[in-house]
């Protein structure tokens, strides 16, 4: 998920779970919460050190770990002033840590996937369950804060006294809210993949089916339905008097087999790429020389932007010899986050 929604949450976990553990915990659990998304700073050096880093060693269990013992460093080193109560070190390491696993498990829960067992292993697990950017975890996090804070200044003006640790029931709430939340989306996407599976597609199954998370509406998926000779994106909805129409799927024909594509395959290049493409594509054009292969991944919502951003290019000649590969950005997709 987006950086925002992380610190969000690891200051929602704050309130909830460590509610009296003095300032250093929040500054270190905001820290070990959020510091995995810098490998989305790669894509400044180019698309291949993007696909090397993003999602990949930062959002494993191992660099939870490591980035919970560094949040936690500098308040070892740190001599608090005599009237400040001594926080020990160990419990600043653990709330680090459940910040650290928390932002591991939300984005477990989308579609980019993440390489938790590396070193190892490389493979990426992704459950497909929410979006990048979804407006309602933002909504429910934002509640959790503000309204116990609205709240407690009422409180404070007609002279009550609040009892328990300040916004700690409001981030309780705000934490078994979300919970509910992912479960609820869990179903649907169960839902919907089933309702895409159990449906032709010009005349063929489907050999592979993946349901991808709206951000606006969670009754709303993005369907990607592989065949034999297609790819197939298709809405599905699912809920009350849902419709799907599995005849208004946008249509995406295979390449036919040839030497130039199945040389293009087994380049390095393309060999990184499919690692981390849930729903390869090929295309293949002629060229004066011979053929210009592509390799994208098919985007995981209808903004053709999104999804990976990294394409393979492989040139080759006639006979199907590669004279060039490299790895380029997706030009129909933003090279960073934020633009």
């Amino acid at each position: 998920m987006d950086p925002i929604t992380h610190g969000l949450a690891s200051y929602v976990l704050k309130r909830a779970a460590f509610p009296r553990l003095a300032r250093p915990a929040t500054l270190a659990m905001l820290v070990a919460g959020t510091i995995a998304d810098l490998d989305g700073q790669s894509a400044r050096f180019g698309p291949s050190a993007f696909l090397t880093f993003y999602r990949t060693y930062f959002h494993s269990l191992l660099a939870a770990i490591l980035f919970s013992l560094l949040a936690t460093v500098p308040f070892l080193l740190r001599k608090p002033p005599s009237a400040e109560k001594q926080t020990s070190p160990s419990a600043i390491f653990l709330a680090a840590l459940c910040a650290s696993v928390l932002h591991l498990l939300m984005d477990l829960c989308q579609s980019a996937g993440v390489e938790l067992l590396w070193p190892f292993s490389p493979r990426r697990f992704a459950l497909d369950w929410v979006a990048h950017l979804d407006l309602w975890v933002l909504g429910i996090l934002l509640a959790g804060i503000l309204l116990p804070t609205l709240s407690g200044l009422v409180t404070d003006e007609i002279g009550a006294k609040s009892k328990g640790p300040k916004g700690r029931i409001g981030a309780s709430v705000a934490l078994a809210a979300m919970l509910l939340y992912f479960g609820a989306r869990a179903i649907l996407h169960s839902n919907a993949v089933a309702a895409a599976q159990s449906r032709t597609y010009r005349g063929e199954s489907p050999r592979r089916v993946a349901a991808f998370a709206e951000s606006g509406s969670p009754f709303r998926w993005h369907g990607i339905i592989e065949t034999e000779s297609a790819l197939h994106e298709v809405e599905v909805e699912v809920g009350p008097a849902a419709k799907f129409d599995p005849d208004s799927a946008r249509t995406s024909y295979k390449p036919e087999p040839s030497p130039a594509l199945d040389a293009a395959r087994n380049t390095a290049v393309a060999r990184r790429l499919l690692q981390a493409a849930r729903f390869p594509k090929a295309s293949v054009e002629k060229t004066s020389d011979g053929f210009q292969i592509t390799l994208r991944d098919f985007p995981y919502t209808r903004d053709v932007r999104s999804g990976l951003r990294v394409q393979a290019t492989i040139d080759t000649d006639v006979a199907g010899k590669i004279l060039s590969q490299q790895l380029t950005w997706n030009p129909v997709s933003r090279e960073f986050w934020w633009e």
